[in-house]
């Protein structure tokens, strides 16, 4: 087994409070000698589940280096950056889910080495606190800003570990793949040479939507800035921002706890300069190639609680009002104002909407090749809803699948390879009627078969088509980071670049299956996607 060598590094100045809701510096200081490395760092603060177990802190803005032993400055390695999801909210590098020394080593024994980087950068509002406060101060979306100073970070010094500043992959997961969309769309698509490729595993091709409205929900965001306020010894104080700079940790921390810390990214006019979909339509993104994809069934942890009071759908009527909810279609919160919904136009839209999402089961997710139909009176009715496949389809697409497929087509209109995939697997710990759903083929791509950090291993009780399934993935992966193409070196291989001119004006996707994966159209719901296509600018505001 290849040895690997493990580091941390600090790469910028974030001393608590001092530098809270500031832009991150660089560290400037220098050391002589060895500098010890053993130990992951914190998790930045945040809220939600992946912090259980982790030390969070103020202080956390490090990065994580994994190579292969024996590496040395003249190897120019290609390095692959990890970006971790989480929400924007939660999360951190030292997830032992997020283990690179898999990767890394399987990189090794394919006889293709590259060196594995990760990232810490602030959350919830320490990262993305929004409001014309914030706006005033040029403090906008800072934890991608932190991001883009990391990625500045390893161009600076990843050759002094072996690795090659012109051959950087980007590659994140979730609110990780959007964080990846985020620097391939920031500052109007500027190219600063921090990367040459990037990958992004479901939330790649905008924003994820966290509320109606989205980027351009100013309102929403002056909400969050002053409710926060209001909650704190700040709201006398004639300069709230510094007030909040300078609040005990305990006291901003138990505000943000009780309201779970969702702050979203913004619409600035600098780092997000405009909408993704103007961005896609004029090609205003840095022309890498792009591997991205969704899981099959991306919305079923959503589609069980989307009716009334947060429980499943199970008539028409709570379908049509659970669009009305998500979506903002009540006549006054649509994304653009300048199309500012009536009843009546909303109501033509929910009509819309319901005819292109049917009641039928066969066609919602997940399939039915997945678990029997729902029936009344069964225990998946009565806890996930009668029209759960149908809700799980639309919100899933809505959240991940017209984004991906958005980008995809995007990518082809330019003339930049891409390849998309669908990943189609039912691991171990997940139950039936979430199917192939939102995560799960994180530990096959970093081939963790060990099932590390994980409550139930993946892999664990599988056939052995599961392991060679991940040793696939994790090897088109390791060789897109090594050539910009999955099939490794000269391509020629069984992915397709996503190519919209041939095959009846449909991309392909690989389709990852445990013993059976293969290509196809990528032509799935095709037109309730194509309508989120067509309006992910004045209803979804991405």
């Amino acid at each position: 087994m290849p040895r690997l060598i493990r580091g941390v590094f600090s790469i910028f100045v974030d001393d608590a409070t001092d530098n809270r809701f500031r832009q991150a510096l660089p560290l400037e200081t220098t050391w002589e000698g060895t500098h010890e490395a053993v130990a992951y760092p914190p998790h930045c603060v945040g809220y939600g589940f992946d912090q259980v177990g982790y030390e969070v802190s103020e202080d956390c803005l490090y990065l994580n280096v994994v190579r292969p032993a024996g590496i040395d400055a003249t190897a120019e390695l290609p390095v692959a950056v990890w970006i971790h999801g989480g929400g924007l909210r939660m999360g951190g590098s030292a997830d032992k889910r997020y283990n690179l020394t898999f990767i890394v080593e399987n990189s090794v024994e394919q006889g293709t080495p590259i060196i594995g980087v990760s990232i810490n950068y602030r959350l919830s509002a320490f990262g993305f606190l929004a409001g014309q406060q914030v706006r005033d101060a040029g403090l906008t979306n800072i934890g991608f800003r932190d991001q883009r100073l990391a990625l500045h970070w390893i161009q600076e010094n990843i050759a002094a570990f072996g690795g090659a500043p012109d051959k950087v992959v980007i590659w994140g997961e979730s609110s990780g793949a959007e964080s990846v969309s985020a620097q391939t769309l920031a500052y109007n698509g500027r190219d600063d040479g921090l990367f040459r490729g990037v990958i992004g595993e479901s939330g790649f091709g905008g924003f994820i939507a966290r509320y109606p409205g989205n980027l351009n929900a100013t309102n929403k965001q002056q909400e969050n800035y002053d409710q926060l306020v209001s909650r704190t010894s700040c709201e006398e104080d004639t300069d709230t921002l510094d007030c909040l700079r300078r609040l005990p940790f305990a006291e901003i921390d138990k505000v943000l706890s009780t309201e779970n810390g969702s702050f979203p990214p913004v619409l600035d006019g600098d780092f997000i300069a405009d909408f993704p979909h103007n961005q896609l339509r004029d090609g205003r993104f840095v022309r890498v190639p792009v591997l991205i994809g969704c899981n099959s069934d991306e919305g079923s942890d959503m589609g069980g609680h989307a009716g009334p009071d947060g429980h499943g759908v199970n008539t028409d009527e709570e379908f049509r009002a659970a669009i009305v909810h998500k979506f903002g279609l009540d006549g006054t919160t649509l994304a653009d104002s300048e199309a500012a919904s009536t009843p009546e136009r909303a109501g033509k839209l929910v009509d819309e909407l319901t005819q292109l999402y049917p009641d039928i089961q066969a066609i919602g997710i997940p399939g039915l090749d997945k678990f029997p139909a729902i029936t009344p009176g069964d225990s998946l009715a009565e806890s996930v809803g009668l029209q759960y496949r149908r809700s799980a389809a639309l919100f899933g697409d809505n959240w991940m699948h017209y984004t991906r497929r958005r980008a995809s087509l995007a990518w082809s209109e330019h003339d930049v390879p891409s390849w998309s995939y669908r990943f189609d697997v039912v691991v171990n710990g997940v139950p039936a009627q979430y199917g192939s759903g939102h995560f799960v083929e994180v530990a096959f791509v970093f081939g963790n078969l060990q099932g590390l950090g994980y409550d139930e291993n993946p892999f664990e009780n599988t056939p052995s088509s599961y392991g060679q399934l991940a040793k696939t993935m994790s090897k088109a992966w390791i060789n897109f980071f090594i050539s910009l193409d999955p099939n490794g070196k000269g391509g020629g291989g069984s992915w397709p670049i996503y190519n919209t001119t041939t095959g009846g004006g449909a991309g392909h996707n690989m389709v990852w299956r445990a013993g059976s994966s293969h290509i196809e159209p990528d032509i799935y719901r095709a037109e309730g996607i194509r309508w989120m296509i067509n309006h992910g600018l004045d209803i979804f505001g991405v």
